[in-house]
């Protein structure tokens, strides 16, 4: 997953590697999205399924 960053764009492309099934969901069109700690920008951010 990709960050988005902050506000300012501090922390933009900094990379989590995680694990997700994506046949059980609903929707599988859908990116997988969720809030992790970004230690660059030093804040939580949302980071998005880049496939």
């Amino acid at each position: 997953m990709v960050s988005q960053g902050d506000e300012k764009g501090i922390g933009k492309g900094h990379v989590y590697y995680t694990r997700y099934n994506n046949k059980t969901k609903k929707d599988p069109s859908k990116k997988y999205e969720t809030t992790k700690f970004n230690p660059v920008a030093k804040k939580h951010t949302v980071y998005k399924q880049k496939k």
